[in-house]
């Protein structure tokens, strides 16, 4: 195999950004509770709502794969589709 080849095929890396929050309607205890402690210590807050960030670093041959696994990764283990949404974000790394 030449090294143009080999090159070719080397994985890009893609660094994901995977936020996880409650959908609408679901109750968001540490969120209330945040909330309540907030407006104890005198700020004017009305709601808070709590959500999850996961920063992945993966190697993927293109966007769209990686994109593809991100999707998968949620499914899987990361989000909950029953009270969950995500929302994933790209960009490729040197």
């Amino acid at each position: 195999m030449s090294k143009a080849k080999r090159w070719y095929e080397k994985p890009m890396k893609f660094r994901l950004k995977i936020e996880v929050s409650l959908k609408p309607g679901h109750t968001d205890p540490e969120g209330e509770t945040t909330a309540r402690l907030l407006k104890e210590l005198g700020y004017q807050v009305e709601q808070v709502n709590v959500s999850k960030v996961y920063t992945v670093l993966l190697n993927a041959k293109s966007q769209t794969e990686a994109l593809s696994k991100a999707e998968e990764m949620c499914k899987r283990l990361l989000a909950n589709p029953t009270k969950d949404n995500y929302t994933i974000t790209i960009e490729a790394t040197p």
